[in-house]
C-alpha cells in the first residue's frame, strides 16, 4: 500500500501515554528524537520489531533543526580524501530524494574563482564528484566564464572575477523530514512521544533491561521494559553513557567533541537567484554557505569547539562577524547586523578518537560511530543528516551482532516513501506554503482556517493540522519546526506567535508556552547584548 494513500495518523497525547502506560516487552527502545534516533525507529519498526521512542523536548529541536540544509554527499571530505563516506553519502543523498521528493529536492551549486587555478583545480575534484555519484548524480559539473557565472550569482562581487564551476547536491527542510520520519515510524508501529524524558536507565544483574520515562507535562514517571535500548541523543550521549558505566562499575570514555556551527538569515535580494553559492576557502580555511532556503538566503557556517552543552546555545559574537565579513567579500551588496531576519545555533556531535584533540573540531571525523557497552546500551553518535538511514542500518547490524535483537533482513527503507511523499514543481528554495504537505495538502486545506493565513505562509489550517497529526505541543513546535517561520523571521514569528498560542489552547486545551517562544524570537534576532563574549 503506497504512504500517501493512508490518511494521517492522530497524534492526540492521551492516546499516545495511555498506549506508553500499557505493560509491553518492547523489542527496541530509542532515547532521542532527532534525525538519527528517528531514522533507527523506522528501519527497526519496518522491520517488525516493536518500537518505542522518547524524546525529552520535541523532535529534532536540538541539531536535526539546525543543519545548513543540504542533503550532499561532502564536497569538503572529498578534499579531505575520505572517499568511502562521499561514497555513502551520495548513494544517501540519491535515496533521501527520492523518499521525501516534496521536502528533499536538488539544488545547483556554485564556486566562484577569482584566482586562474581555482576553476581547474576544483572542476577536476568536482568531477571526480560526479564520477563517484555515478547514475545517482543529479547533474553533470560545468566550468563556468566569467558572465555564466554572473548570470547564476547575480549579486556575487564581479571585481577579480575570472570564472566559476557548477555542480550538484540536495536541499531539504530539515524539521519537517524529521516529522516525516516520526510519522512514517508511526505508521509502521513504533510509538514515539515527544516532550517524555528518560530519566534514568534500569539494569538488573549487571545488564541493561529497560529505562524510566517521565512525562514532562503531567510529571508522571513509567518504566519501559527493552530488549535493546539506543541512546540517540547527539551531543549528550556521554551523560546516559556515564550513567550506564556507573551502574555497573564501568568507567565510560567521552566519545563526542561538540562544535558549534552559526548560521544567519537574509533577505533573498542580497542573493537574487536558485543557485547556491560556495566558497570552499575562506580567510581562515573554513566554507562559506549562501544557500537559497524557503524564500530567504543562509549564509554560514561555523566550526567553533564548545565544552557546555545548552539546549538553546548562542552564538558567539566573533562567529556572527566572521560570517559577515566573508559575505561581505564575495557579494556586491553586503548584509549587515540589521539585515539579520533570523540566527541560529546548532551543536554537531563529532566523534572524538581516542587520545585525539578536539581543539580542532574541523579536523574530527564526521563519520558516525555506534558502541556497545557491557550493559547493552547501543550509542550512536556523529555523521550527518544526509545519512541518517546508512547510520539507522548499521545500528541494527550491532544490536544483531552483539546478541540484542535476532537478525533481520535489512535495506527495507532502501525505497520506502516518507509520509506525504510526493513531487512537487514548487522548490524547496522558495517561499514556504501548502507544498511542503506534499500529498497531504488537500488533508490540511480540508480543516478550518485553510483560507486564513496568520503570516510567513501559515494558514489556521497548518496550525490545526500539526496539532492534531505532527506532535505539536507549544508555540515553538509550530514556529520552529512544523512551520519554519522562527528560523526564517524570527520579527515576524513573534508577531504570529499569539495567534498560533490560541489556536493550540483551542486544539490541546493547554498552555502553549508563549511567552518562552517571545524570549526566544528575541535569541533569534541581532540584539548585540544577547551574544555571548
Amino acid at each position: 500500500m503506497r504512504v500517501e494513500s493512508v490518511p494521517p495518523a492522530c497524534t492526540r497525547r492521551k492516546d499516545l501515554l495511555n498506549r506508553l502506560a500499557q505493560p509491553h516487552h518492547y523489542d527496541l527502545a530509542i532515547i532521542g528524537g532527532g534525525a538519527t534516533g528517528l531514522g533507527v525507529a523506522l528501519d527497526a519498526a519496518a522491520r517488525g520489531f516493536s518500537v518505542v521512542l522518547v524524546e525529552s523536548h520535541d523532535f529534532a529541536k536540538g541539531t536535526s533543526s539546525r543543519a545548513t540544509k543540504l542533503v550532499h554527499g561532502g564536497v569538503r571530505y572529498l578534499a579531505q580524501g575520505n572517499i568511502s563516506l562521499v561514497r555513502e553519502a551520495l548513494h544517501e543523498r540519491s535515496t533521501l530524494l527520492a523518499n521525501a521528493p516534496h521536502l528533499a529536492q536538488p539544488l545547483p551549486f556554485v564556486m566562484p574563482s577569482y584566482k586562474f587555478w581555482e576553476s581547474p583545480f576544483y572542476g577536476v575534484g568536482l568531477k571526480m564528484y560526479d564520477a563517484l555519484a555515478g547514475q545517482a548524480g543529479l547533474g553533470n559539473t560545468q566550468f563556468l566564464n566569467r558572465a555564466e557565472t554572473l548570470e547564476r550569482l547575480p549579486t556575487l562581487q564581479s571585481r577579480g572575477l575570472k570564472g566559476g564551476v557548477k555542480y550538484w547536491d540536495g536541499q531539504f527542510d530539515d524539521a519537517r523530514l524529521a516529522l516525516a520520519l516520526a510519522r512514517t515510524a508511526a505508521r509502521q508501529g513504533a510509538l514515539l512521544v515527544n516532550y517524555c524524558a528518560a530519566i534514568s536507565l534500569r539494569h538488573e544483574n549487571g545488564k541493561l533491561v529497560g529505562l524510566r520515562v517521565q512525562d514532562r507535562e503531567t510529571g508522571h514517571l513509567l518504566e519501559l521494559h527493552a530488549r535493546c535500548v539506543v541512546n540517540a541523543t547527539g551531543v549528550w550521549v556521554d551523560q546516559l553513557r556515564l550513567q550506564d558505566g556507573q551502574a555497573i562499575g564501568h568507567e565510560a570514555r567521552p566519545i563526542v567533541a561538540p562544535s558549534q556551527g552559526v548560521h544567519i538569515v537574509v533577505e533573498r535580494d542580497f542573493l537574487p537567484t536558485d543557485h547556491a553559492m560556495l566558497i570552499p576557502k575562506t580567510a581562515d580555511g573554513r566554507v562559506l554557505f549562501a544557500v537559497p532556503w524557503l524564500g530567504k538566503i543562509i549564509l554560514g557556517t561555523t566550526d567553533t569547539p564548545r565544552d557546555d552543552l545548552p539546549r538553546e546555545p548562542l552564538p558567539f559574537r566573533e562567529e556572527v562577524d566572521f560570517i559577515l565579513r566573508e559575505s561581505a567579500r564575495y557579494l556586491s551588496r553586503a548584509p549587515g547586523m540589521a539585515d539579520i531576519k533570523s540566527m541560529w545555533v546548532g551543536l554537531r556531535p563529532l566523534v572524538k578518537p581516542a587520545g585525539d584533540d578536539a581543539d580542532n573540531t574541523q579536523a574530527l571525523s564526521r563519520e558516525h560511530a555506534v558502541l556497545v557497552s557491557k550493559s547493552g546500551l547501543v550509542t550512536v553518535t556523529g555523521g550527518k543528516w544526509t545519512t541518517y538511514r546508512a547510520m539507522a542500518e548499521d545500528v541494527l547490524e550491532k544490536c544483531f551482532g552483539a546478541g540484542l535483537l535476532p537478525a533481520r533482513l535489512g535495506g527495507v527503507t532502501d525505497h520506502l516513501r516518507l509520509v506525504g511523499a510526493q513531487h512537487s514543481s514548487v522548490k524547496i528554495s522558495d517561499a514556504p506554503g501548502l507544498h511542503l504537505y506534499g500529498s497531504e495538502a488537500t488533508t490540511v486545506q480540508a480543516l478550518p482556517g485553510a483560507g486564513h493565513d496568520l503570516g510567513g505562509g501559515l494558514s489556521e489550517a497548518m496550525v490545526r493540522f500539526a496539532a492534531r497529526y505532527e506532535y505539536a505541543r507549544t508555540v515553538e513546535d509550530v514556529l520552529a519546526r512544523r512551520s519554519r517561520l522562527l528560523f526564517l523571521d524570527a520579527a515576524l514569528a513573534r508577531v504570529v506567535a499569539p495567534a498560533v498560542a490560541a489556536l493550540l489552547q483551542q486544539e490541546n486545551g493547554l498552555d502553549a508556552q508563549l511567552q518562552p517562544f517571545l524570549a526566544l524570537c528575541d535569541q533569534y534576532l541581532s540584539v548585540p547584548a544577547q551574544f555571548l563574549t
